[in-house]
């Protein structure tokens, strides 16, 4: 993620803090000078500290479940609103996600029983609606704040992990691609509760409510697209139709091609057809800013394209567009030449002509049950 500094890594997960949450503590420690003098913002700044501190450990919670099931984990990122651990997939089977997405609140109420045992904190539940006073014991606000981010966490809405833990209940019984529409239903319904409430109290829940109801729109997307794709031949989606570019043009040509073309991402091939790299419409603008017209297109490409054999399925190239973030995949043939471009808009259109089918309709290798 842009704007984020790494800090260090746990067992080959990178730790990154975003720039916002360095200002988002600038902020805390300042509001906390000005009420309360220097003990009163270096006490708030510590216990915000120690508070993401908990939510560190939450997300290697996460993190170390999903490694036991073969999961890789590249890097976690703190950001003011809590943490997001990358996992590169997400197990489909029904027990790997319950155990994974449950880990994170189980870190927090060991931390809280720990802190209670050890620390000698009182789980007072009057404490939740104080956290920010440091009237209350910093142990006591611990305790309560890592109870209050367990219970928080388990609302059943994505992307918290109660919905992931309500999708892994209901795809024992639904499957996975059901249960995901209901969970994200769930979700979305919730959504409208805090946003309702938010109304009334506090404007911070109508935030959370837009949030929540995005990521659960998204997360049944995302499932439909990859349920869709299970099974198909990568070339019945591909893009057959592109331009591509050599690694001796300049980019005043890349600029040419990019104007009279729609496309957004452009191959860079060999004498022989075969692709040696990429050059985005990002790429080309910032090439033409700091370079000029007359640099190579070889010289500012991306390095590498991911590439795939046209035997391959299209669920597989799916895969690749999400965990290495990639614009596009290119699909080769026996010689490596470059015969297709798969991207995120491809993927995107071939869902909105599945939806569109007529039930009991086939169309190429997809069909659409009758009543569906």
């Amino acid at each position: 993620m842009g704007w984020s500094l790494t800090i260090g890594s746990v067992a080959g997960t990178a730790i990154r803090i975003h720039v916002t949450f360095l200002l988002f503590l600038a902020w805390i420690f300042g509001v906390s000078y000005v009420s309360g003098g220097p003990q009163a913002a270096w006490n708030g700044l510590l216990f915000m500290v120690l508070l993401f501190l908990c939510v560190l450990l939450h997300e290697f919670g996460h993190i170390f479940t999903a490694r036991a099931f073969g999961v890789a984990t590249p890097d976690v990122i703190l950001l003011p609103i809590g943490g997001v651990a990358r996992l590169e997939r997400i197990p489909e089977r029904p027990s790997e996600e319950f155990l994974i997405a449950i880990a994170g609140p189980a870190v927090n109420v060991a931390i809280a029983a720990v802190l209670v045992v050890i620390g000698g904190a009182s789980l007072d539940p009057s404490h939740l609606g104080s956290i920010e006073s440091n009237k209350i014991g910093l142990v006591e606000r611990l305790a309560a704040v890592n109870v209050f981010l367990a219970l928080f966490n388990l609302i059943p809405a994505f992307p918290m992990d109660g919905g992931r833990v309500l999708r892994a209940l209901l795809a024992t019984r639904f499957g996975y691609v059901r249960a995901t529409e209901i969970a994200a239903s769930v979700g979305q319904a919730v959504a409208f509760v805090l946003g309702f409430i938010g109304l009334f109290g506090d404007p911070l829940l109508i935030f959370i409510a837009v949030f929540v109801y995005l990521a659960a729109a998204a997360e049944a997307h995302l499932v439909a697209i990859r349920a869709i794709s299970q099974g198909v031949p990568v070339t019945a989606a591909m893009m057959t139709e592109f331009l591509t570019l050599t690694p001796d043009e300049h980019v005043d040509a890349a600029v040419e091609t990019l104007l009279r073309t729609t496309q957004g991402e452009f191959p860079v091939v060999d004498g022989l057809g075969r692709p040696v790299g990429l050059l985005a419409r990002n790429d080309i603008i910032r090439a033409l800013k700091e370079r000029g017209p007359d640099a190579k297109v070889g010289d500012v490409m991306t390095g590498q394209i991911l590439t795939l054999g046209h035997r391959h399925c299209l669920d597989e190239a799916f895969r690749l567009l999400q965990q290495k973030s990639a614009p596009a995949v290119g699909i080769v043939d026996a010689s490596q030449r470059l015969i297709g471009l798969v991207t995120s808009a491809t993927i995107g259109e071939m869902l909105m002509v599945h939806r569109a089918m007529p039930g009991g309709l086939r169309f190429g290798p997809w069909s659409r049950p009758a009543g569906a």
